[in-house]
């Protein structure tokens, strides 16, 4: 599934075609996602302009004066600019066609994305459903140390799970867990409730910075992800332990090793990582 980088860096990607600009029709190929795309969404946003695009966790928002258009990638899910004329592919459920000549598109050959419309009448966009439980943005001032610290205090949970757990933090899944966790020096398995004040500020820290570092080389692309612009990620070239398993350690020659945790792959140095 895309983590923040993977969503973040499209959202950059499409800004400048996408803000300001007048939607002139929005085409449905297919209606069955995760939840179904509604009926009424293409009378939603067509002959309307696009105020904002922002993300918020792992979602892209759309936003429009009636209402905003949700949209998430699931877990193959590929958002990206094309011109109005390129015939759609098997996958392809999904256009926005733009006044500027130009259609972002969504393909998700497993289906399991969403393409959702929020009425402005029906309140804050934030406290929908599926934003309303969710932690802080780990790229915003609201999370930091301190509110690691506080968030962990009564969880026994191995940290690599916690960080995961977006009613802690949004937007950190599997690869950037043992990718902070590992230039943190934190073993992926202490119990969270262990960790000091001292340590969450550093592990709050490399959090952003190894997100941040993401989001300038484009994400990860290991599998299908690519940009907005149609290209691919570069930063699994920065990848310390991540998928690296039976590898040395770049900065003790250790050997990495893998784990499993709530039924996916954790990498870890056993020397750097205490």
């Amino acid at each position: 599934m895309p983590e923040l980088p993977e969503v973040e860096t499209p959202r950059r990607g499409l800004l400048k075609a996408m803000e300001g600009v007048r939607v002139e029709r929005a085409v449905v190929r297919e209606r069955r996602m995760r939840q179904p795309i509604p009926r009424a969404l293409p009378g939603c946003v067509e002959g309307e302009t696009i105020r904002a695009l922002t993300r918020r966790a792992k979602y892209l928002l759309a936003e429009f004066d009636a209402g905003t258009l949700i949209i998430h990638l699931g877990m193959s899910g590929r958002l990206w600019l094309i011109d109005g004329g390129l015939p759609p592919q098997k996958h392809d459920h999904f256009d926005l066609v733009l006044a500027n000549g130009k259609t972002v598109r969504l393909r998700d050959p497993r289906r399991f994305g969403l393409v959702l419309w929020h009425a402005r009448n029906n309140g804050d966009v934030a406290r929908h459903k599926l934003f309303a439980a969710l932690g802080p943005e780990p790229l915003s001032a609201a999370f930091n140390g301190a509110a690691l610290y506080q968030a962990t205090r009564n969880r026994g949970a191995a940290i690599k799970l916690v960080i995961m757990d977006s009613h802690v933090v949004v937007g950190v899944g599997n690869i950037y867990a043992s990718e902070a966790l590992f230039r943190a020096g934190i073993s992926p398995r202490i119990a969270a409730k262990r960790l000091t004040r001292a340590r969450c500020d550093v592990l709050a820290r490399v959090i952003r910075e190894t997100l941040s570092e993401a989001i300038t080389a484009g994400g990860s692309s290991i599998r299908d992800y690519v940009g907005g612009d149609g290209m691919a990620g570069n930063f699994q070239s920065n990848f310390a332990v991540y998928d690296r398993d039976g590898q040395p350690c770049n900065h003790c020659a250790t050997t990495i090793k893998r784990l499993t945790q709530g039924q996916r792959s954790t990498f870890y140095c056993p020397t750097c990582q205490r």
